[in-house]
């Protein structure tokens, strides 16, 4: 037993029918097409011409079922990524963009969600330096223990990192000496 259903190819290259989101060839985008949903199976057609096939999800709703061939090249790069070299890669900025960078990962049910938002942090290196990135990254750890993105990015902008560095002294103050006014002997009383 077969059902039928029409929908419309996403700009993330996935289809959504009944909660579930299935990919289909990036040169579909926009495109209307027919899906074909059985128990087990969910074909995509368009013109009439089966385009993709699935194993049908179930369960949890919004899960993605993604076939590495239906993505655009450039999404292709992301599969060489992972959590641990974005990880390493954040390490050797400095230990607060790495937490931010740990932040992320764990921020989304499916890693590979946040590497999108990793990679764009850590390239703000590029235009502003590693040692600005940390600053922005150390600043937004002590407004939030989880800062965004776009909070990152903020900071950045306004060179409110900049004044992180302003506001903690260059070494620690040595203790004041205190003179005092009067001797041992004022409190001796009577004597």
């Amino acid at each position: 037993m077969a059902s039928r259903r029409l929908a419309t190819v996403q700009y993330n290259y996935h289809i959504s029918v009944e909660r579930m989101n299935y990919s289909v060839p990036y040169e579909y985008i926009k495109q209307q097409v027919d899906v074909r949903l059985t128990r087990t199976t969910v074909e995509i057609f368009f013109s009439g011409t089966r385009v993709a096939s699935h194993l049908r999800l179930h369960g949890r709703p919004n899960q993605y079922s993604t076939v590495e061939s239906h993505m655009p090249p450039d999404h292709q790069s992301y599969l060489q990524w992972n959590g641990e070299r974005f990880l390493r890669w954040a390490e050797q900025i400095g230990q607060h963009t790495a937490a931010v960078v740990r932040l992320f990962l764990s921020a989304h049910k499916v890693e590979q969600q946040s590497y999108k938002s990793c990679m764009t942090l850590l390239k703000l290196a590029d235009r502003y330096s590693s040692h600005r990135l940390e600053s922005a990254c150390q600043k937004a750890l002590s407004y939030t223990s989880s800062p965004s993105l776009k909070s990152i990015q903020s900071i950045l902008k306004s060179g409110q990192d900049k004044l992180l560095a302003e506001d903690a002294p260059a070494r620690p103050e040595e203790p004041k000496t205190h003179k005092f006014t009067r001797g041992a002997g004022y409190y001796t009383r009577g004597e």
